[in-house]
This record gives structure tokens, sequence and C-alpha cells, in this order.
């Protein structure tokens, strides 16, 4: 699909210089994600990466000659908490974008019941649902991460190579799970692999015996698991517990080094993962970790800080590019700042991104996350990541192109 991209160049210098003195309010962002609930973990990070970007941004110059400012709210990883988090920031705190929700189905019914009908412009920094691919949200959500419909391929892939001919699908009742698990059966039944049984199963449970009884076959080699932390370790102790399972295989979703700690490093050596992950060499991908590291001292191991930092850095630009904190000028301006064509500009350069806004010339950022060029729905393409736990630790084995 070609995207045609609007035409920066069409706002003077004389224009812009005039929309920013006559701007009445500084652009607020609101960062949604989940400070509480199955993703509690991520949240914090991701919140930390938005605030990086954020200061990176205010110490050279802000937005449109103000500092851009943070609003944020806890989705609780549930929908219901999660639109009413999302309907605070807007009517209450004012917002005039959003950076979230992680999951998918918190994303979901905060683009259909608040971005769409609020027209409020929306990225997601972690949602993954095949199912935004097609959402009805008039165009106002965007997302930095690409859709499971690769990462379903990228999972199979992974998972012959570790020689896994036969296979169990234990996935979370919601939109990711369920996306996941159908693209990666299709994609794994598609390369001759088999899938013995697919199990649905539903947050905040003591026990999951039920669902791994059902998953459990004689024939299936390994278990994989479609979830999150805080129950998904649940599963995992109970399969191994009850010798449902030995061999795992994980989705991004179960990518938290606390899992070592919770259930012990010997237990999960040698397993394997996808995650969406862009290339560690690329120059956007060196500074974001810099920065992440020397302002918080550390980069924790979890996915979906640098697509956070992104969809930060291109809801500024886009208002930049707007030259107004207008939502529907902001949301028409995304695919402007972030596809070619137009002189490229990444992490840590908003300085001169502003000055070429400002002499009429096109900028095509290129992020942290890799390349953000935001197809007709929204979607981006990317990379991935296979992960292993070894001696204790979350490690990277490659960075690879799923073969669609």
């Amino acid at each position: 699909m070609t995207v045609k991209k609007p035409l920066i160049g069409a706002i003077s210098a004389v224009a812009l210089a005039t929309s920013i003195s006559a701007l009445a309010e500084p652009l607020k962002i609101g960062v949604l994600v989940p400070l509480t609930g199955d993703l509690q973990s991520y949240g914090e990070p991701a919140l930390k990466a938005a605030q990086l970007a954020a200061k990176e941004i205010n110490a050279a110059g802000g937005v449109l000659g103000e500092d851009v400012a943070i609003s944020s709210g806890d989705t609780q990883t549930s929908p219901q908490p999660g639109v009413a988090a999302a309907q605070k920031l807007v009517n209450i705190e004012g917002v005039n974008a959003i950076m979230g929700a992680l999951s998918s189905g918190v994303t979901i019914p905060v683009a259909q019941s608040v971005a769409k009908a609020e027209q409020i412009p929306q990225i997601s920094s972690a949602s993954t649902s095949p199912v935004i691919t097609s959402l009805d949200d008039d165009d106002f959500l965007f997302r930095t991460v690409p859709s499971d419909a690769f990462q379903g391929v990228a999972l199979s892939e992974v998972t012959q190579e570790k020689g896994y001919e036969n296979v169990s699908i234990i996935y979370i009742n919601n939109d990711y799970g369920k996306g996941l698990a159908e693209a990666f059966t299709q994609a794994f039944e598609k390369a001759g692999g088999t899938v013995s049984a697919t199990v649905a199963y539903e947050q905040g449970q003591a026990a999951y015996r039920g669902e791994l009884q059902q998953a459990a076959s004689d024939d299936a080699e390994a278990l994989v698991l479609v979830g999150y932390p805080e129950n998904g370790q649940t599963i995992l102790r109970q399969a191994l517990e009850g010798g449902f399972f030995r061999n795992f295989v994980f989705t991004d979703g179960m990518k938290a080094p606390e899992l070592v700690d919770n259930l012990g490093a010997q237990y999960l050596e040698g397993s394997v993962g996808t995650v969406p992950q862009a290339r560690a060499d690329s120059p956007g991908a060196q500074h974001f970790s810099s920065a992440y590291e020397s302002e918080y001292d550390s980069l924790p191991p979890k996915p979906y800080l640098d697509t956070a930092y992104d969809a930060f850095y291109l809801l500024s630009l886009a208002a930049q590019a707007a030259g107004s904190t207008d939502s529907v000028a902001i949301r028409d301006q995304l695919r402007a700042i972030a596809n070619p064509p137009g002189e490229q500009v990444g992490p840590g350069e908003f300085e001169k991104a502003v000055k070429l806004l400002e002499e009429g010339k096109e900028i095509d950022y290129e992020g942290a996350s890799g390349s953000v060029n935001f197809d007709g729905n929204g979607d981006v393409p990317g990379t991935f990541g296979e992960w292993t736990f070894k001696d204790g630790e979350v490690v990277t084995n490659r960075i690879f192109e799923p073969k669609m």
C-alpha cells in the first residue's frame, strides 16, 4: 500500500511562526499505561520512556516554544478502568493526544469510545492485535509496533527451529491472546507442525490446572504460552508442579526477568520467545539505550520502551509540524513527519527537526524502535527478537525479519 504524505512544505515559516506566537496552551500528552494489574511491571518503564522523551524535547526548546506536559493514567490492565482513565485524561486533564494503552484489550475500547468519539489521536506502543489493523477508528489510532499477524510467523519459525513439531497453546482470553494464538497456529500448521490443543485462560484466577489438563497431550512437546507475567507465572508453576509441561515457548508479554526470581532459573533455562525488537546497532536505538541508562541507571530487559519513546516523539513532532496543539491537526501530520520523503531525524534530534520544519522542509522520523512509517491503517513494519532465558538472565539470541 502506498501512503501519500501530506505536504509540510505548504506551511510557510511565516505561517508557522504566527501559529507559534498565537499558541495559548502547551501541548499535553496523556500517557495511558498499566501501573497495576497483569502488565504492571511494563507500565512504569514505559512511563519513564515517555518522561525521557519529554525531558529531551523540553531541553531542546519544547513544542511550539512551550514545554510539553505529561498526564498519566492507570489502565489497571483492564478495559473498563482503562477507558475511565482515558476519559479522565481527555475530559478533565485536557490532553491533546494519548500515548497508550499497552494491552490490545484496553487499547481497542479506548480507541472506539474515547479517541474516535473525542477526536483525539492515540498511539499505542505495545498493542499488537491484528484486529487493530481494520478497526473502525476514524484514523485516530496508530501504533509503533508491528501486528501479531507478523509475530505469529516469527513465533512459528522460532518454535520450528527449536525442533518442536507438536505443541499446545494456552492464551489469555483477550484480543491480544486470541489474535496471536490464531496467527501462530496458521503459520505453524502451514509449515507442517501440529497444534494438539488451544485453550483460553481468564485473568485473576488462583489456579489454572483445568486449563493445563485440557492442553496436556502425550504428543505435545512444548507449551506455547501467550499471556502476561502475573497470571502467566501461576500457569508455569502449576504446569511444572503437575508434570503437565517441561518445555515452554513464550510471546512478548512473557518477556519478564521476574519470572526467574519467582520460578527458578533452572525451570526456564532454554525456553524461547519472540518480541518486536529493533536492531540494536541503529543510531536511534543506541541513543535511546544510552539516554535511558543515563537517566535511570539501567535499561530493563522489557519490551516496548523504545516504542513508547517513539510514540511520544511522534505526537510532539506532529504538533510542531501542524503549528498547533489541535488534536485533529496533530493526527493529520503524523504520517507527514513519520514517513518518507524528507530529511531523516531521530531520537535526540528534536531541535534539528524544529529547524527543518521552520524552514518549510519535510522530515522523516526514524525511531529508536526502527522505522515508524505509518501505512493507511496506522500500522508500522518491524523486526523481531528471539529471546531466551540463559543462566537466569533474559538474553537476545538474534533479531530477524519473519519469512512471510
